[in-house]
């Protein structure tokens, strides 16, 4: 029965097309501007596929680690694994500090996770007082200490002008 189903009217054939592709994706490249007056960091300037060679200092994460937040218990029948959370406190740390330390970040918030530790590093203005930026440091430490039941320390430097930051323009 099978044999009469397969004849040679029914059988499609496959081809193999090879063509260039019309719509290149170039995701996290930015556009060279007429007159190069663009100003890039150096996060900004490195192109994504150079992120596990130059850029890998940024990507510190040990969250992922065997026994370490509490992976050993999620790793039970029927657990969610653990990257959503640590994407969802990531990006918590990152929305309380745009708005603790309002328009003084000038790169972008780095977030390291280091054992039982994270560590946030990033490049603020001097906009205001040293007094300020030390008691916004401890207070910004010591509540998301507290939320994350985690230490947390900031790393953060003081650039005077904006334009200390630029590395390249484009």
């Amino acid at each position: 029965m099978l044999r009469n189903l397969c004849t040679p009217s029914l059988v499609l054939t496959r081809s193999f097309h090879c063509s260039r592709t019309l719509s290149k994706v170039r995701a996290g490249r930015y556009r060279v501007t007429l007159d190069r007056s663009r100003p890039l960091t150096y996060e900004m300037a490195l192109n994504p596929d150079k992120i596990g060679t130059e850029k890998s200092f940024n990507s510190f994460n040990t969250g992922q680690l065997e026994d370490t937040y509490g992976l050993a218990k999620s790793r039970q029948i029927g657990a969610a694994p653990l990257s959503h959370k640590l994407f969802m406190e990531d990006l918590f740390i990152r929305k309380f500090l745009k708005g603790t330390w309002s328009e003084m970040f000038l790169s972008e918030i780095i977030v390291k996770r280091q054992h039982n530790t994270v560590r946030v590093s990033g490049l603020i203005l001097k906009k205001i007082q040293t007094r300020k930026i030390y008691f916004l440091l401890g207070y910004t430490e010591e509540m998301l200490s507290l939320w994350l039941k985690c230490p947390v320390k900031l790393e953060l430097q003081v650039v005077e002008d904006p334009k200390d930051v630029i590395y390249k323009y484009i």
